[in-house]
């Protein structure tokens, strides 16, 4: 479009999120659902943290770290819906080039944390069950300020690296993006100039933060398993079985997504399916880590009762 072109270079300063649908009778529908899910989601959790706040008995490593997903989730989602709705209300799909850059910044450094943290929590379960007796010194309060702490920074490297390396690139021609929010694979396609490097910067970060992260999941999980067949009670194995059973799930819905979304890199023309995986990555994960994690939790519920009939145990 020439609307989103300077006159001087023709560099593209303007870029047309197409959203998740064209056409005009499917938009208030669409803004529903997405606003109900946005609501759900950040009211979800926030009960989730309020629970873990109030509740003595989750003041342990593990809703320590359940809390700071729950941060996550709702910092994520809120870096693409509100915008998304606000384009669908407001019929004005433009996004600027910096506020695009942006977008991409955030969401790769949260979701980059979402990685991390997902990775802490495993090693958090591989100390509870299968290192009990060392488990108050090596998962101390200091160092699970620390891990959290290097879970961003390692983020935050990345998601600067990568957006830096996109703002090198030159956009002169097509600026019109089949999605909902910026994302690298979109913005690689409407490149006029090599993405060579800033596919192979890519490629590394997902060895980085999703090959290897996934690789020590599946190693505490080994360590769990082979722990957990050794209970004799099958009561036992069943409690110590729960406490990982929503965590895996969530790790399996996360990844499974996420891996999904960028093999498709050079692939062709984005499609609806990116849109699909994109709802699933920021949109229905976010959405339901609460339900998982609460489900088959009797503490989690009991503090969530709580919460919502305004009681308070004692401290």
């Amino acid at each position: 479009m020439d609307g989103g072109t300077s006159g001087n270079d023709s560099s593209v300063t303007t870029f047309v999120l197409l959203g998740l649908t064209e056409t005009p009778v499917l938009q208030p529908i669409v803004f529903i659902i997405f606003l109900l899910a946005y609501l759900a989601t950040v009211g979800g959790n926030f009960s989730i943290l309020a629970a873990i706040l109030i509740e003595p008995k989750l003041h342990t490593p593990m809703y320590f770290f359940l809390g700071n997903l729950s941060l996550l989730d709702v910092a994520c989602i809120s870096v693409t819906v509100p915008a998304m709705l606000k384009h669908l209300i407001s019929n004005d799909r433009n996004i600027s080039y910096r506020a695009c850059l942006s977008q991409l910044f955030f969401f790769h450094l949260l979701a980059g944390a979402d990685c991390f943290l997902l990775t802490v929590m495993a090693y958090d379960r591989y100390l509870a069950i299968c290192q009990p007796l060392t488990y108050s010194t090596r998962m101390s309060q200091r160092i699970q300020q620390a891990l959290t702490a290097m879970s961003c920074v390692f983020s935050f490297t990345n998601a600067l690296t990568q957006t830096v390396a996109v703002s090198t690139l030159k956009f002169c021609g097509p600026n019109v993006i089949n999605h909902f929010y910026c994302d690298l694979p979109q913005l690689f396609q409407l490149s006029c100039s090599s993405t060579q490097l800033n596919e192979q910067l890519l490629f590394v970060a997902a060895v980085f933060m999703g090959v290897a992260p996934l690789i020590l999941i599946t190693v505490s999980y080994a360590h769990v398993a082979a722990a957990v067949l050794r209970i004799r009670s099958a009561e036992g194995r069943k409690k110590a079985f729960s406490t990982c059973s929503s965590h895996l799930t969530v790790v399996g819905i996360f990844y499974g997504t996420g891996v999904f979304s960028y093999m498709r890199l050079g692939s062709g023309d984005s499609s609806d399916k990116d849109k699909g995986i994109g709802i699933l990555n920021t949109v229905i994960s976010p959405m339901l880590n609460p339900l998982i994690y609460s489900l088959r939790n009797p503490d989690v519920q009991g503090a969530l009762r709580r919460v919502f009939m305004g009681k308070q145990t004692c401290m």
